[in-house]
């Protein structure tokens, strides 16, 4: 396990190719030396033994004989897994994220590199998915070549650079890229090799064409030529290539993941090289082989917390075509000035990205002569080309942001860099909205709704909500039952199909939350003024109306467009008090202003109503067999330095979240009904088998009862089995942290693109169908979604016209765009939390281990509801560690060395779910601080 700022080497390298063609080609001694020192194994060396019979070993680099000759005698200790972050539902990025969109989901200038513009002309007949805005006659086109087929095992090119960097770029220390420096990048040769077909298939000779590299000056290829799209489609048909969306691991850059066909386990992919220039979010096509020759990917480090050697054999499957950029291929970083270079380095700050050379005319003009005066700069720049022969991109300075460490340069990057549009809407834009103001409903308009503007109808929200989507109403009929409706506001009849708003909304498809501000998929003037459902004003909505028993069945359904007056706007805390204090008569001072119509006391009644029916309906879903997997939602709305707001669940919230549940799932049957092949729903697809399979295992070693057979037994679980003291909730945090790491995203599609129904289903919630309705201010998929039931209700035209492929690239637009907002949400909750801990540090806390590797351990810290993880070689005072385990269950032992004060010295045994004490302080580097453990009091 490396720890930050210890060096890692930036590629492993792979097999070489040999074959009969190929004798005369020049070898790969140095990729080959490296391969035979990272995987020192009795695998390998057995894997090595029999290749040398097969090619006969004056065949072979002489530093690959002197290894199999000495390698035993080698003292390298064995390279040890990170944790393989595995996204949950509506989680992307690696990161643990509230599991509450899984559940409800409702609260909540690319340049073309020019050595790959060669083949835009081919890109028309792959089958593949490609509805992002960076398809693939845009930055992803394949090398030219005359490949036929994916690279077998045994005839897989594997070279790469082993130089030494003249300058040591400590910006990065733990970087993708550590080569040679000295490399001129500008003018980097193309490669011609030509991928091998799979076993069994045919290839024509290619002799003369080896990979240059070796002799008379040229540079090595790093990385291998792309297939061509006809070789892609024809291997992705055959079954050999997998397409999917790559996740690389942002504690360890080296491991990357793409979704199993199977849904078992997640493929893995070793290495920079394996990854053949791809970015994270990026959809690519990977080789995949045989099971026994590739390498196990590992396993969650709260699961399995080291692999064994053997498992550690080098891996053969590779990218090896780019679908489409979805990864921005902008970064935050700094710049490194080096002497004698036409360029300077860019080290970007998320290490997933390669460094980066840049010209330095485009560089602030003093820097080549005051390097130092922009040590703490932070910079945005854009790769525009990667060669294949090298490790570094190459790119363009965008931008200049400012100090490093400060909140809003800081904010700037995290949007460029997730490619957020937080400009200004334009005035074309603009003049799609009504222009005279206050705007009143049209007669005409009217006369085609259904009037509920008497009717006791009101809003809940947060408190400094200002774009207020959707209102409840709850009145008790003569017979008993209850006409309960969710009124939505109608943003479709104010955002027409096809014009310059519908356009940008469709691009930024939602809006995204930070911390200390909104960037709106929709202007404001719409969001806060004229789709807000503000109190005492008409307003235009799109209804859902049930009659209801008090049990909670229901016995008939309406949809339809309608117009309400709401009668007050009420907060969370509002709803929550009156939840509390059924009997209370609550005085008008005590409550925003309210309609006159509608006095208090009816208010309070139809609130009461709605709770009662709400916890009916709870109870119903979860005794269907739904789950929630609620995590610790820490700095996620406000900070105000130094105090900080930590959300909890009110009965009020979910009250509301239970209605707009039962919406969704209303419309989402109603459309598909009308639409079977263009309906635009929700899925989620349920958790990776293998790793459930792993996570029981150790549970039960645990004795913990965990039933992981199905959604519903697994929150029956989580909710029974982790005792009754003052650490229960930490304990649960802990075990669900663990369950997220099987499940799957939450996605859109369009039901066409589909062929079996049982693909519909939404995992978590456990319903076969299911969409977003309800905040079409917000999401551009519930803005689609209300297009579709308006057309499947006839009282709109253009829903009906929409095309399966329109819905499908638009759900594949809306899907990405939720990714991306949810990280920039994390991130500034990050971002604000490090700028507290520099403030307000250092901070002591208690926190409960998660996860256990080799050298390092993961804790929850539980009084600011934070993450972090905590290496043992960091640790002032540590004498020795020592990590064992016992099937899946790790232990680290810590021994503390005695001290000048007198303490003698401590042993410390650790598990998941241990208590320990750490201190959060700043560790010098701008927003980034660091969790180290406090030595306990007992001693050995």
């Amino acid at each position: 396990m490396d720890s930050p700022g210890q060096p890692k080497g930036g590629n492993r390298s792979r097999e070489a190719r040999h074959g009969p063609s190929h004798s005369s080609g020049p070898r790969q001694k140095d990729a080959y030396a490296r391969l035979l020192s990272q995987h020192h194994s009795v695998k390998f060396r057995s894997y090595l033994d029999q290749y040398a019979q097969q090619q006969g070993e004056e065949h072979l680099p002489s530093a690959l004989r002197q290894g199999l000759v000495h390698s035993d005698k080698q003292d390298i200790p064995p390279r040890r897994r990170d944790q393989a972050l595995i996204e949950c539902s509506d989680s992307s990025d690696f990161s643990p994220s509230p599991m509450r969109d899984v559940e409800s989901g409702e609260e909540f200038g690319f340049v073309r590199p020019q050595h790959q513009m060669r083949n835009k002309d081919r890109h028309s007949d792959l089958p593949v998915e490609n509805h992002g805005k960076k398809n693939m006659s845009h930055g992803a086109s394949p090398l030219k070549a005359s490949s036929t087929g994916p690279v077998p095992e045994q005839e897989k090119k594997k070279s790469k650079k082993k130089n030494v960097p003249k300058n040591n770029l400590d910006n990065k220390p733990d970087g993708p890229a550590h080569t040679d420096l000295n490399a001129d990048v500008s003018n980097s040769p193309l490669n011609k090799v030509k991928p091998a077909p799979p076993q069994g298939a045919s290839v024509p000779s290619d002799k003369g064409k080896r990979n240059r590299g070796g002799r008379g000056g040229s540079k090595k290829q790093v990385f291998d030529e792309y297939m061509t799209v006809e070789d892609v489609s024809h291997w992705l048909k055959r079954g050999e290539l997998v397409q999917g969306s790559i996740r690389i691991n942002p504690k360890k850059y080296h491991e990357a993941f793409i979704a199993s066909p199977d849904g078992k386990r997640d493929i893995f992919l070793d290495g920079i090289v394996a990854r053949n220039r791809a970015l994270n979010g990026d959809v690519v096509v990977v080789q995949i082989l045989p099971q026994e020759k590739s390498k196990r990917p590992p396993s969650p480090d709260v699961i399995v917390e080291a692999e064994d050697e053997e498992q550690l054999a080098g891996s053969l499957q590779s990218v090896v075509y780019i679908v489409e950029q979805k990864h921005s291929r902008a970064a935050t970083g700094f710049l490194k000035f080096l002497p004698d270079k036409p360029f300077a380095m860019f080290s970007p700050v998320d290490h997933r990205v390669p460094r980066v050379n840049i010209p330095l005319a485009d560089c602030p003009h003093d820097f080549p002569s005051r390097p130092g005066d922009y040590t703490n700069i932070l910079f945005i720049a854009r790769i525009t080309n990667w060669p294949d022969d090298s490790n570094f991109a190459e790119g363009r300075l965008a931008k200049t942001l400012g100090q490093a460490g400060e909140i809003e340069p800081e904010t700037e990057g995290i949007l460029i860099e997730y490619d957020v549009d937080f400009s200004e809407f334009s005035d074309e834009v603009l003049g799609c909205l009504p222009q005279t103001l206050p705007w009143t409903i049209p007669p005409e308009e009217l006369r085609n709704r259904r009037d509920l503007r008497k009717e006791c109808i009101f809003t809940i929200d947060p408190a400094t909500a200002r774009d207020l989507d959707d209102a409840l109403s709850c009145k008790l009929l003569p017979d008993g039952n209850f006409e309960l409706g969710v009124h939505i506001a109608d943003v479709s009849y104010f955002v027409e199909e096809g014009n310059a708003l519908d356009f940008i909304a469709s691009r930024r498809a939602t809006s995204v939350y930070m911390v200390q501000k909104v960037i709106p998929m929709l202007p404001r003037l719409l969001c806060e003024e004229l789709c807000s459902l503000n109190p005492l004003t008409d307003r235009l909505t799109f209804s859902v109306i049930w009659k209801i028993t008090p049990e909670g069945k229901i016995l008939s359904e309406w949809f339809g467009r309608s117009v309400i007056r709401s009668c007050v706007k009420l907060s969370y805390d509002h709803a929550q008090s009156m939840i509390e204090a059924p009997d209370k008569l609550f005085r008008a001072d005590e409550l925003p202003a309210c309609s006159p119509e509608h006095p208090v006391d009816e208010i309070h009644r139809a609130v009461l109503n709605l709770h009662a029916i709400a916890k009916r309906l709870r109870a119903q879903r979860f005794e269907s067999g739904a789950l929630r997997l609620d995590q610790v939602r820490g700095l996620t709305v406000i900070c105000l330095m130094p105090f900080i707001y930590f959300l909890t669940t009110l009965s009020s919230s979910r009250l509301v979240e239970e209605f707009m549940l039962l919406a969704n799932m209303a419309v989402a049957h109603q459309i598909y009904r009308s639409f079977p092949q263009k309906a635009l729903l929700r899925r989620h697809p349920p958790p990776q088998t293998k790793m459930v399979d792993d996570l029981q295992e150790f549970c039960d070693q645990m004795g913990l009862s965990i039933d992981f057979s199905s959604a519903g037994t697994l929150h029956k679980s989580l909710n029974e089995t982790l005792g009754d003291d003052e650490y229960t909730s930490a304990r649960k945090e802990v075990l669900t942290h663990m369950c997220s790491r099987p499940m799957q995203m939450a996605m859109y599609f369009c039901t066409g693109v589909l062929t079996e129904e049982r693909l519909f289903r939404h995992y978590a919630l456990n319903v076969p169908f299911y969409t977003h309705f309800t905040s079409p201010i917000r999401r551009y998929a519930d803005l689609v979604v209300h297009r579709l039931l308006a057309a499947s209700l006839e009282c709109w035209v253009c829903g009906g016209t929409l095309k399966g492929e329109e819905v499908q690239k638009q759900a594949t637009q809306c899907n990405d765009k939720k990714t991306a907002s949810k990280r920039v949400q994390e991130l500034s909750a990050e971002l604000f939390f490090s700028v507290f801990v520099k403030e307000s540090g250092p901070l002591d806390s208690e926190a409960m281990v998660m996860g256990i590797l080799d050298q390092a351990f993961d804790v929850l810290v539980l009084r600011y509801g934070v993450q972090k993880r905590i290496y043992c070689k960091g640790l002032e005072g540590l004498e020795t560690f020592h990590f064992h385990k016992v099937g899946k269950k790790g232990e680290m032992t810590l021994v503390w060395a005695a001290d000048e004060a007198g303490r003698v010295g401590v042993r410390q045994e650790i598990s998941i779910f241990s208590l320990v004490d750490v201190q959060l302080r700043t560790d010098g580097t701008p927003m980034k601080y660091s969790a180290v453990i406090k030595r306990p009091n007992e001693t050995v």
